[in-house]
């Protein structure tokens, strides 16, 4: 048995910016009371210029993450362009749904840049999706995380301005759920790039909002 499959977090936040877009997350994993991982990874590259996030079964969202990672790039070679956005989500929600009877225990968010520009969508494990116009949380710590997004978001935010909200976001909610804890992953997608900020220039951010 895959012991990955029942590890569990999280908190996860989407910001959509006038430029981009920011995905981050906190690290920690647990096995109910137990925090199994201190470093897990819960932001991944799934194209050149999209992202998503994960919350829930940590093994569920891995073999999600390879599914789709595939096959964004088999379209890629068979029609010479990237899937859109809405794209990747109809099929990640296509693969949801396929397995509603024995359910992939995950809570998604997909956002990045393509032809149309910056768009998120949330995913539930069924295979429920929503475009996200503005800001997204998912995972135990969302409560806490919206209660800061939803205060401070602008819609003319620049992907500066969104990350440093975005890292606050998930910091506040690392303070009160259990769950959420340790170090913050945040990515960065523009039209040109897909960054991951480094662990200093997080840590940076963090100790203002202390």
């Amino acid at each position: 048995m895959d012991n990955e499959k029942y590890l569990k977090g999280t908190t996860t936040v989407g910001v959509v910016c006038t430029d981009g877009i920011v995905l981050a997350s906190e690290q920690r994993a647990t096995m109910g009371n137990f925090i199994a991982s201190k470093t897990a990874k819960k932001v991944y590259q799934i194209d050149d210029l999209v992202g998503m996030t994960t919350a829930g079964s940590v093994g569920d969202a891995q073999q999600l993450v390879r599914l789709i990672s595939v096959e964004s790039k088999l379209y890629k070679m068979r029609r010479n362009e990237s899937m859109t956005i809405k794209g990747i989500t109809t099929l990640m929600s296509n693969l949801l749904s396929a397995n509603r009877y024995y359910p992939m225990m995950v809570q998604l968010l997909i956002g990045g840049m393509d032809k149309n520009g910056p768009s998120i969508y949330s995913l539930d494990p069924l295979g429920g999706s929503i475009e996200e116009t503005k800001i997204s949380a998912t995972g135990s710590g969302s409560p806490m995380a919206y209660g800061v997004l939803e205060d401070h978001y602008r819609e003319d935010m620049t992907v500066e301005e969104g990350l440093d909200l975005a890292v606050r976001a998930i910091h506040n909610s690392m303070k009160r759920d259990s769950a959420s804890g340790e170090n913050v992953d945040a990515v960065v997608i523009t039209k040109e790039t897909f960054t991951r900020l480094d662990p200093g220039a997080i840590k940076a951010k963090r100790a203002l909002f202390n």
